[in-house]
């Protein structure tokens, strides 16, 4: 195989570094402005880096003129609840799709597949009327329930029971295990890295989700992370971008530190469940 010459590995290097900080930039602009007084926010001059730094009071006025704290929880409790619902969804279904035989399964597994290809929003209206109906607009259960079924997850989690062996579910079955059991007891274990990888993915999609919440919620006290800031900026804030980034700030880091932790068991999981097609 021919080796690349270190002029192409040194080009190929500033390439990625130029694309990474592209997408790094908003991250970093957004950091640093949390630092910033109102002044040098809005000043005639562009400085990258604060000349004063004012992030105590930024982020004093962040946590305690909103309860942002709040929306941090509301979000903990909705992302929590969707990722428990499709998981309870999920692993039988995908169980079911890669390792039983039953009447109609091509046609089940094109309807997920069809899913897949459904923009969410397309189905907003609909959903939203049938929340009205049963009375559940502006409730926790209006931001969980319509998510506790994922295409997504039933396709990720059934590629990865592809892989694994059907002798360990046939000595599941001699060991007297039904298929539910085998689902929790044998399945669940093994797949755990195309778990936490599908949960990262649906934490972060819930977490950053904003169309969704806008749509049903109207309370401040059920509002999601992106949602509160809105009503930061709306009801407290007004032009104080500083106090508004460091909420913003506060509000990406858990994501940062989830996936920082989790990184190495995510791209692993994400690995596995493309072994099979």
């Amino acid at each position: 195989m021919k080796r690349l010459s270190p002029s192409f590995r040194i080009l190929r290097h500033v390439v990625l570094m130029v694309v990474a900080l592209v997408f790094l930039m908003p991250f970093i602009w957004m950091v640093l402005t949390s630092l910033k007084p109102a002044d040098e926010i809005f000043g005639s001059e562009i400085h990258l880096f604060p000349t004063r730094f004012a992030a105590v009071e930024n982020y004093t006025l962040a946590l305690t003129k909103v309860p942002l704290l709040r929306y941090l929880w509301n979000g903990v409790l909705v992302c929590a609840g969707i990722l428990v619902l499709q998981i309870l969804v999920a692993l039988p279904a995908a169980y079911a799709f890669a390792k039983l035989s039953f009447r109609g399964k091509p046609w089940a597994w094109r309807l997920v597949m069809l899913a897949l290809m459904v923009p969410y929003q397309a189905t907003a209206i609909p959903l939203y009327v049938m929340l009205y109906h049963a009375g559940l607009l502006d409730s926790m259960a209006a931001l969980i329930l319509p998510f506790s079924v994922s295409a997504f997850g039933i396709f990720l989690m059934r590629q990865f029971f592809r892989t694994v062996p059907d002798d360990l579910i046939h000595a599941a079955r001699l060991d007297g295990m039904g298929e539910l059991e085998i689902v929790w007891r044998v399945m669940l274990p093994t797949a755990m890295p195309a778990l936490l990888a599908f949960s990262i993915f649906s934490v972060v999609w819930h977490w950053n989700d904003y169309f969704w919440p806008l749509l049903v919620i109207n309370s401040p006290d059920l509002a999601t992370p992106p949602l509160g800031t809105m009503f930061f900026r709306n009801e407290e804030a007004g032009s104080a971008f500083g106090p508004l980034m460091a909420g913003t700030v506060l509000i990406t880091a858990p994501l940062v530190l989830l996936f920082v932790v989790a990184q190495k068991r995510f791209i692993e999981g994400v690995t596995l469940t493309g072994v099979k097609g």
